[in-house]
């Protein structure tokens, strides 16, 4: 069976406290490493996600519903549920945050803030497909997962 858990596969995460919550793999580890002994990923995801915004709204009101909360961790592929879709080459999962970034709790800080920057700018102006209508992979991280 081929490998499909590959760099910009939208996943699901299952267990935990991000449990419910859509993300992107951004770089997999399919033999472990030497701190994790198993199959691994690195991802990073939509804590919260955007709020539905209306024309009545004010600005101000706007500005504060489309912000998002990434988070960025290393997940077991048993703790994580992958998805049909893939996000666009535009998004460049391989540059959303390095081994060296997750190292550090600085290092995180500045993965999470690149994360949010990158995802809100997507999320706004979901990059076309093929056919120029946005993006449908976007569009589903952008919406928080009902069940």
């Amino acid at each position: 069976m081929g490998k499909f858990i590959k760099a910009g596969r939208v996943v699901v995460m299952l267990q935990g406290r991000y449990a419910g919550k859509k993300a992107i793999v951004v770089k997999t580890f399919d033999d472990g490493s030497k701190a994790r002994p198993f199959g691994h990923c690195l991802v990073a995801g939509v804590d919260r996600a955007p709020l539905k915004v209306t024309r009545r709204m004010s600005k101000k009101k706007i500005t504060k519903r489309q912000k998002v909360k990434p988070f960025v961790k290393y997940a077991n592929y048993n703790h994580i549920m992958p998805t049909r879709y893939q996000v666009p080459a535009e998004v460049a999962p391989a540059s959303l945050c390095t081994d060296q970034q997750m190292d550090t709790a600085d290092g995180r800080v500045e993965a999470k803030k690149f994360v949010k920057s990158l995802m809100q700018e997507k999320f706004l102006a979901p990059p076309p497909d093929k056919s120029g209508r946005p993006s449908k992979d976007v569009i589903y991280m952008r919406k928080k997962l009902r069940f």
